[in-house]
């Protein structure tokens, strides 16, 4: 993906808001499709493999919630000047990750989260070893029903930094996430 990757929506709700005015009805429902469309891909490679993890598990599917894609958009656009992989320490469970140069989607973050299942010892519930598996535990948190992610492209090729937002929050010390 290009740095325009958020732009873009902005600037077709731009265009649609100081157009449609002009536009005939069929005209101004076009747009609006194709804006629709592009966006609920976004939400889709973020929400898809998300629910395909907790399916496996037959837990709940996640819905998105508009709610905390603003607050993922807001922190996500904290970090565009450094990319840093720093937690917002907000209200919400979150899952944040950065990839060098501008063509990581949406679908590979999560891939990289999910992938910690292989990580995770539920018997112990507990992470093997040295390794990570945070991510997953949130992803697949029995209770957490609602999720809302962001992707931006950093300033001067840091990267690209990504997160979702996980409502009711998991990843309580001594539970079990499923």
């Amino acid at each position: 993906m290009n740095s325009y990757y958020f732009l873009v929506p902005l600037l077709l709700l731009s265009i649609i808001s100081s157009t449609t005015n002009g536009l005939t009805q069929q005209q101004s429902s076009y747009v609006m499709q194709k804006y629709t469309k592009y966006n609920n891909n976004f939400i889709q490679q973020f929400l898809a493999p998300q629910n395909a993890a907790r399916s496996r598990l037959r837990l709940k599917p996640l819905v998105w919630d508009k709610k905390l894609e603003n607050y993922a958009k807001w922190y996500a656009n904290q970090r565009r000047y450094d990319c840093e992989l720093i937690h917002s320490n907000g209200p919400y469970g979150e899952n944040i990750f950065w990839g060098g140069g501008d063509s990581w989607s949406p679908i590979q973050a999560v891939a990289a989260w999910v992938g910690e299942q292989h990580s995770y010892n539920y018997g112990y519930n507990s992470c093997n070893g040295e390794q990570e598996c945070g991510h997953y535990t949130q992803i697949v948190w029995r209770e957490t029903r609602r999720i809302g992610c962001a992707k931006v492209t950093c300033y001067n090729g840091l990267g690209v930094f990504m997160t979702c937002n996980y409502d009711p929050p998991g990843n309580y010390i001594g539970e079990r996430p499923y």
